[in-house]
């Protein structure tokens, strides 16, 4: 599944409002994997994009092993690392 310009407006605008628990997550955007985890885990990547509080990376999990990409239209997940 790709992601849209507006599917990162909504995903960014639902993580801002604190709803970042899994279940929630997938409830509002299925088909998309989503990971929480602490900024310092992912300091070798680019982030895609960062928000107050997070850096919102994109996953292509279509392979074997999942990676981060920089394209949304490879993305099938994301991955919210949260900053303190």
């Amino acid at each position: 599944m790709a992601i849209n310009e507006q599917d990162l407006t909504r995903i960014a605008s639902f993580l801002e409002a604190g709803l970042d628990a899994p279940g929630e997550f997938r409830r509002h955007f299925p088909g998309l994997s989503f990971t929480r985890c602490d900024a310092a885990d992912l300091s070798e990547e680019p982030f895609f994009r960062r928000y107050a509080g997070f850096d919102l990376y994109l996953v292509d999990g279509r392979s074997h092993c999942w990676r981060i990409t920089s394209d949304p239209a490879r993305a099938t997940g994301v991955v919210v690392a949260g900053r303190n």
